[in-house]
C-alpha cells in the first residue's frame, strides 16, 4: 500500500479545502478519492482537513488524529448525511493474534492497534456529538483482494 501522490479532482467544486493539494497516502485512498469525486450523491468531501483530539494509550498524552475523509452525502431519501471515513487494511482493525515470541514487530502491531482503537473511539464520540456517522473502510469494502 506504499503508493502516494497528488489527486487531481474532475469536480474541484466538491472538495472542501485546496483542490490543488489533495494528497493520498495509499492506492486505496486514491481509489476512495476518485469515487468521492465522481459520485453525484457526494455533495462535498475533504481529506485530512479535520482534527480529532485523542489520548494515546502508548504515552497517555493527547494527540491529533486527522481522519482520512469527511463526506457530505445526499441519501436516496433526499436527506443530508455527514460521514467521517477512515481507510485501513483489515489486519490493522483487528487485535493481533498472540505469538509464541514477542518480537519488536509484534510489539509495534500491538501499539498500532491500540492507538488506532483510541483514535476511532475519539472519532466515534466526535461524530456522535454532531449527528455524523463514522466508518472504517477496508479492502473488503473497496473490492480489493
Amino acid at each position: 500500500m506504499a503508493y502516494q501522490g497528488l489527486f487531481k479532482p474532475k469536480n474541484p467544486q466538491k472538495y472542501v479545502g485546496d483542490p490543488n493539494n489533495i494528497v493520498y497516502r495509499s492506492s486505496w485512498e486514491c481509489k476512495v478519492m476518485s469515487w468521492l469525486d465522481k459520485t453525484p450523491e457526494i455533495l462535498t468531501w475533504a481529506s485530512e482537513e479535520l482534527i480529532v483530539p485523542y489520548i494515546s494509550p502508548v504515552d497517555n498524552r493527547q494527540h491529533r488524529y486527522f481522519p482520512d475523509f469527511i463526506v457530505r452525502i445526499k441519501t436516496k431519501e433526499g436527506k443530508l448525511k455527514t460521514m467521517m471515513l477512515e481507510v485501513k487494511p483489515k489486519y490493522q482493525t483487528e487485535m493481533p493474534k498472540p505469538k509464541k515470541r514477542i518480537t519488536e514487530s509484534y510489539k509495534n502491531e500491538i501499539k498500532t492497534y491500540a492507538v488506532n482503537k483510541a483514535k476511532w473511539k475519539a472519532a466515534e464520540e466526535f461524530c456522535l456529538d454532531r449527528g455524523w456517522e463514522f466508518r472504517i473502510l477496508t479492502e473488503e469494502h473497496l473490492g480489493i483482494n
